[in-house]
């Protein structure tokens, strides 16, 4: 399956993202975690060309991150991305999709469809390890203080992963330390980190949102030895949602899509499902079950 790598203005500002599949077809939006050294080939790269076979998927480099512009934004870096988010589909011509999220992206896409006015297209959400309380451990530490150097990096792969093979691994490791020294990279991400004196509060934690608000199906899932986040945070969200589901993955870390991902990616399939159904419906057509 090819997946191609385009280029799109976005209000002016530059957007590298990856897309495969049918252009005809549902589209999937995949928006990945807001570490040091993320993006969309890194956090998606194990899950683009199987969903292709069914969706059209478009996998964004969030601003800041891969090879998108580099904005920094003390103010409000998260609702930033997802205004851009919104114009990026709206430029892409997505007038409904099926959002997947992972850490950030999660939260992202939670924040949004908790919101009082949502901006994203959302048709269904699945969110991935975001939206539990981060624990305050050597593992977070990692994350929020990275000093741009190799064994920094590897410390935050560490955090990340349930299996030691990946912060083992050289290459790997060097993969995300290039990407998080790229030209503005490392002034990007870790102005999120910081809040303007005299700016508005963060918003309230994640377990207080409004999650009853949210109206299209939502999967969360949870991945069983995550190191940030505490056990059964996914259920206690997906229980406030009417139509939210849990699913926790085995011998995963923060990153299931990447470390379990034939079953992360057997989830998604099960899960957006019925846009092919519908898109089938609409076009007149029988077809095999899904």
């Amino acid at each position: 399956m090819l997946v191609a790598r385009k280029t799109v203005a976005v209000d002016g500002l530059t957007t590298s993202y990856l897309e495969a599949g049918d252009p005809a077809a549902p589209a999937v939006v995949l928006l990945h975690g807001g570490e040091f050294g993320a993006g969309a080939e890194i956090g998606w790269e194990r899950n683009i060309a199987v969903l292709a076979q069914r969706y059209r998927v478009l996998a964004p480099d969030l601003l800041g991150f891969g090879e998108s512009a580099k904005v920094i934004d003390f103010n409000d870096g998260r609702g930033m991305r997802i205004r851009h988010v919104a114009r990026f589909c709206a430029e892409v011509g997505v007038e409904a999709a099926d959002f997947v999220g992972n850490s950030m992206g999660a939260i992202m896409l939670l924040v949004d469809a908790t919101s009082d006015a949502p901006l994203l297209p959302l048709r269904r959400l699945v969110a991935i390890c975001g939206g539990g309380e981060i624990q305050q451990n050597q593992h977070m530490a990692a994350l929020y203080d990275y000093d741009a150097t190799e064994p920094a990096m590897r410390r935050i792969v560490q955090a990340l992963f349930h299996d030691p093979a990946y912060p083992a691994d050289d290459h790997y490791v060097r993969r995300r330390y290039e990407s998080s020294t790229a030209p503005g990279a490392w002034e990007a991400v870790a102005a999120a980190r910081f809040r303007r004196p005299g700016a508005e509060a963060p918003p309230p934690a994640s377990s207080s949102r409004a999650y009853e608000r949210i109206s299209v199906p939502t999967l969360v899932i949870e991945g069983a030895a995550d190191k940030l986040l505490p056990p059964g945070w996914s259920k206690q969200i997906a229980d406030q949602i009417p139509a939210g589901r849990a699913v926790v993955v085995d011998a995963a870390g923060h990153c299931p899509q990447i470390e379990q991902a034939e079953q992360v990616n057997a989830l998604l399939l099960d899960f957006c499902a019925p846009a092919v159904s519908e898109a089938r419906r609409r076009r007149g057509e029988a077809g095999p079950p899904i």
